[in-house]
């Protein structure tokens, strides 16, 4: 079973909600822009209308749905602005990371998580499993923010990472053996401890990664 692609929270009831309703939104069960209607959810998942009110509050602040007067939640809908600011936000945080993941490697710290996080999502992509190898994209990224040891730079991503993991779903349709290849050269250019050649690597593979998803979001019509 592949990891979360965010840090589990408590396992509590309200927690376990969070992850059936997160998984299910992305995987299109709930669809974008449709209304979670508070009595049906409880029904559904066989659960008080308590603990579902403190999980929706949390996937309001991952990104997963929006609170809306007299709609209540609904879910998030995908815009063209949208995907384009996650992806201005991962420039800004993720190629940042990579430059300074490299520089602990090469003062010493090992590369080794890294490593098993793409052995994870070579493992994942034999499954042929969307949601699956979404998720263990995720965790490679994850993984190359915790490199860099700084706690504020892993809270903003664990921010973000939820989104990341919808969009990958959204675009899984492309070829994930090139995105595959696009990670091991991204831990080869961290694992060098070069903090720009990791920066130029990371950029361009954001950069491909966005233009190769917005094609596939528009082609699709995933996409408002």
């Amino acid at each position: 079973m592949a990891p979360e692609p965010t840090e589990r929270r408590a396992d509590s009831l309200s927690s376990q909600i969070y992850d059936r309703l997160r998984e299910g939104i992305i995987r299109g069960r709930y669809p974008q822009g449709s209304r979670l209607a508070e009595q049906r959810l409880a029904e559904e998942l066989e659960v008080s209308r308590v603990p579902l009110r403190e999980a929706v509050p949390l996937l309001e602040v991952d990104g997963f749905v929006r609170t809306l007067p007299r709609r209540g939640a609904v879910v998030t809908q995908w815009t063209v602005q949208s995907a384009h600011d996650l992806f201005d936000l991962r420039l800004c945080l993720e190629v940042g990371a990579a430059r300074f993941a490299a520089r602990q490697i090469a003062q010493g710290v090992s590369p080794q998580p890294l490593r098993e996080a793409l052995d994870l999502s070579r493992e994942g992509v034999t499954t042929g499993d969307p949601y699956r190898i979404a998720g263990d994209s995720t965790r490679f990224h994850e993984v190359i923010v915790k490199l860099t040891g700084n706690a504020l730079m892993a809270s903003l991503m664990r921010s973000v990472s939820g989104r990341m993991m919808w969009l990958f779903y959204l675009t899984s349709e492309l070829d994930v053996l090139d995105a595959l290849s696009g990670h091991e050269e991204l831990l080869d250019a961290i694992g060098s401890g070069n903090e720009r050649l990791a920066e130029s690597v990371a950029y361009m593979h954001i950069e491909r990664d966005r233009a190769e998803s917005m094609a596939a979001l528009a082609r699709n019509r995933r996409i408002a």
